[in-house]
């Protein structure tokens, strides 16, 4: 009997030690391929994501998952759990713990290579910009020259702009269609004046200006920045960039799944 008290002690305080992990700061995991290791460093300013990564890794949960969609000059995919013991072929990349993480997009940090940043829904279904449980993604991304930089920034102001009016104006519809129906085109153009000023107004206070920052590291180191303010940026690779590019680079199917799986340990350093 004091033999399994004892037992029943040493379970209940490894328990404890592995939980006291979680929300600790300055946590460095690593992520093992037979392509390379990675270290990556998970910022302390996005919590849970941090938290939510640490927990996964002390319950081996990564280990035996792919990197299972790769795209050279983009991103390599991972953590889908239904990707262990996964045929050749199969389709992946909807599986996860069975809940998502509320977004933590912090301005601070956008997609220069190298950041691990949490996979999501589209904002059709997820407009609150909500991560999956488990499924993430290393930014690899291409280097910019300033003028290929100016045309994505533009880009991304012209999709913002677009949205912008769009919301606004099914707010209006109602109104647009009355003045239409009953013939009076001075309300009709008043709605119109109103839409478009309250258009550029929201606009003109959230339109997208790359910072200093950003555009130092895109036209030198590279990254993704049409993805910026769009996904939780939540770490960093400090050691090992080199295996983004050649698990990148490997062959793959029409799924963007790599022929030879890309399979990964996930070990907590610190």
């Amino acid at each position: 009997m004091k033999y399994l008290i004892f037992i029943v002690f040493l379970f209940l305080l490894a328990s404890c030690q592995q939980n006291s992990k979680i929300g600790t700061k300055n946590r460095i995991i690593e992520i093992e391929t037979d392509y390379g290791d990675m270290t990556i460093r998970l910022y302390d300013e996005t919590p849970k994501h941090r938290d939510n990564f640490i927990k996964l890794a002390s319950q081996n949960y990564y280990n035996g998952t792919l990197f299972h969609r790769v795209i050279n000059g983009f991103m390599i995919q991972g953590g889908d759990p239904d990707s262990k013991g996964s045929k050749p072929g199969q389709h992946l990349g909807e599986g996860g713990p069975g809940y998502q993480i509320a977004a933590e997009i912090n301005p601070k940090f956008f997609h220069k290579k190298g950041v691990i940043a949490a996979a999501r829904e589209s904002d059709d279904v997820n407009p609150e910009k909500k991560s999956a449980g488990s499924q993430f993604y290393i930014a690899q991304g291409k280097v910019y020259t300033k003028g290929a930089l100016d045309s994505v920034q533009m880009q991304l102001n012209s999709r913002l702009k677009s949205k912008i009016f769009n919301q606004i104006q099914r707010e209006n519809v109602e109104a647009l269609t009355k003045s239409q129906t009953d013939g009076d085109m001075n309300k009709m153009t008043e709605i119109v004046d109103r839409i478009q000023n309250e258009v550029d107004s929201i606009f003109n206070s959230s339109k997208i200006e790359f910072t200093k920052d950003q555009i130092e590291v895109y036209t030198t180191v590279g990254g993704i920045p049409h993805l910026d303010g769009n996904y939780t940026v939540f770490g960093e690779v400090v050691k090992g960039m080199d295996v983004i590019d050649k698990i990148a680079a490997v062959e793959k199917d029409d799924f963007d799944r790599p022929i030879k799986d890309v399979e990964m340990k996930v070990k907590i350093l610190k």
